[in-house]
């Protein structure tokens, strides 16, 4: 039996957005808790949207390099289903905060060479879910794919599984489905009229979009 293909839909900050992915089909609803995004929602937040999901969707917070303080926070607060360390966490620390706060992790690893996946594979064991993400440029001011995709063709052989990000929209994920085959597509900017404003539309069809790729690569 395989597992069931996941949609990520990050960067939520109003009931409205939200309901709107919820109701699309994400299986997996994020807030980002991070202070230079934004998408940066505070905790309380964060715990008011989650509790509104009540369990048709699994909640992900996604935190930069937060120290032991900001998660006890974060997980007492929030009472998420995953956490998401999106920084420069080093496997040991991956597998401590997987360890001290027993909650699955889901680590993001920016990709901009063919280094950076075989250095990747140090976390295997430490996170319960890689997130491959366009590395950001040495200048950037917060990490994550930026909206910018990177060359999936680093990710060939690559073992599931995983989940993918960085620069996909409603336009390209089908064929991201079809070329990397990953365990799930993960999304904020490429579904947004603006900078942290969700779009609903594109929303929908970022969600059927995935779906229907996954569909046909099951036939």
């Amino acid at each position: 039996m395989t597992s069931p293909f996941l949609v990520k839909i990050c960067g939520l900050s109003t009931p409205e957005s939200l309901e709107w992915a919820i109701s699309a089909g994400a299986d997996l609803v994020g807030f980002v808790h991070f202070a230079r995004s934004p998408r940066h929602v505070s905790a309380e937040t964060a715990a008011m949207l989650a509790q509104s999901v009540a369990g048709r969707a699994k909640t992900v917070v996604l935190t930069v390099d937060a120290d032991d303080a900001l998660l006890d926070n974060v997980v007492e607060t929030i009472r998420p289903d995953y956490l998401q360390l999106h920084g420069r966490e080093a496997p040991g620390r991956v597998a401590e905060v997987r360890q001290r706060w027993g909650l699955p992790v889901i680590k993001a690893i920016g990709i901009g060479t063919a280094e950076d996946v075989r250095a990747a594979c140090a976390y295997a064991g430490a996170a319960d879910l890689l997130l491959y993400d366009a590395k950001p440029p040495k200048d950037a001011s917060r990490p994550g794919g930026l909206g910018v995709a990177f060359d999936w063709s680093l990710l060939d052989g690559t073992p599931s599984p995983f989940l993918l990000s960085g620069g996909l929209d409603p336009t390209n994920v089908g064929d991201a489905v079809r070329r990397v085959r990953p365990a799930g597509v993960d999304v904020s900017s490429g579904v947004e009229s603006a900078p942290g404003q969700k779009d609903e539309a594109r929303i929908r069809a970022f969600v059927k979009a995935a779906r229907m790729a996954t569909e046909e690569g099951q036939r």
